[in-house]
């Protein structure tokens, strides 16, 4: 067993996707509101999956 730091962005699966969304799927973009952002990055999630066929499945979180 071993701890990470407390932010280990290699050892994050998570953070090379976001990377290629962020760099090929969205570069030079711009939006007008978060909303516009948000579809555009639902968008891109699901059209890179869909391309690896890979199953996305979306979470809500309840804000209290």
């Amino acid at each position: 067993m071993f701890f990470l730091a407390p932010y280990c962005s290699e050892m994050n699966p998570i953070e090379g996707e976001w990377h290629q969304l962020k760099a090929h799927e969205m570069a030079g973009q711009m939006f007008d509101n978060a909303y516009d952002l948000a579809m555009a990055i639902e968008d891109s999630v699901e059209k890179r999956y869909r391309a690896k066929e890979y199953h996305v499945s979306r979470f809500i979180f309840n804000s209290a």
